[in-house]
């Protein structure tokens, strides 16, 4: 072949490269600087808006140290079992996810749920950090007014990583985890498996490196037809323990939003929290 031949399809394969390595950094960039609008799906809600529950509740408004507020709902029953602090997913508000709580309030718990920066009523600036401080800030608002031993932990999907942290630093009775990931980079490679996710995230959410430090019983429940947190994060998640206090029920067929309808997860749900 002619050098005449060769010079064109050099410029054409080293236009090629540089055309894909543009876009390569274009979706890298693009993901470092939205990925909150991509973790992050909060729904807003005016500070007038009032909360329409079955159970009795309190709306409870906490101003951080940075100057942040947070709005929760702590729902209250006569003679509780226990009380538990509910860490939601990366979506909507109080006003859908505490009526997702109260199925735990009708087995005669207390529930405290809040919502996260940004979400429902909560203000203030997101960092990875604050997730945590405003957990333990929570957790230590329940200890005032409950023994810790009666404390369930519980976290749902972007809440698995914080609860999970809390049982880490501190003593509750145990942790329930719905839809648990082994940390949020192993859940972005499931989606941008071409990009490098951990050095790009600025949230981490390491439930693999906090879960063993946690000394309570820990429930771990997953669908395998998950298409938001892949079956296998978790059961790597599971699979980095070895402890006898841990234990992975997998609901076959069950997809992200939708474990409370099948019946192994009430079996066990019953078994942990047992309403009578």
């Amino acid at each position: 072949m002619s050098n005449t031949v060769r010079n064109p399809l050099k410029r054409k394969l080293k236009k090629l490269i540089v055309v894909l390595l543009s876009l390569y950094v274009m979706i890298s960039a693009a993901l470092y600087f939205m990925q909150e609008k991509l973790l992050f799906l909060p729904s807003v809600l005016g500070q007038e808006y009032q909360y329409q529950f079955n159970h009795n509740f309190e709306e409870l408004n906490f101003e951080t140290d940075d100057g942040a507020v947070l709005n929760a709902i702590h729902f209250k029953i006569k003679n509780p079992k226990g009380v538990m602090l509910y860490f939601h997913g990366n979506a909507g508000d109080l006003s859908r996810w505490g009526t997702i709580a109260e199925f735990f309030v009708e087995k005669h718990y207390d529930v405290l749920i809040m919502d996260y920066r940004t979400f429902g009523k909560s203000k203030g600036k997101l960092s990875e950090n604050v997730f945590y401080s405003d957990a333990q800030l929570f957790y230590d608002y329940l200890k005032a007014h409950y023994n810790e031993d009666d404390i369930t932990l519980y976290g749902r999907s972007l809440g698995t990583g914080i609860a999970t942290y809390l049982a880490s630093e501190n003593k509750p009775k145990q942790l329930i985890l719905e839809t648990p990931y082994y940390n949020m980079a192993d859940v972005g490679k499931s989606r941008f498996p071409f990009l490098p996710v951990k050095t790009l995230l600025k949230y981490q959410f390491p439930t693999n490196a906090f879960i063993k430090s946690v000394s309570c019983p820990v429930t771990m429940f997953h669908g395998t037809n998950d298409q938001v947190v892949p079956y296998s994060s978790a059961e790597k998640l599971f699979k980095e323990v070895t402890k006898e206090n841990i234990s992975f029920i997998t609901i076959e067929g069950g997809n992200h939003n939708d474990l409370i309808n099948f019946e192994d997860y009430h079996k066990v749900i019953e078994n942990v929290l047992p309403s009578s």
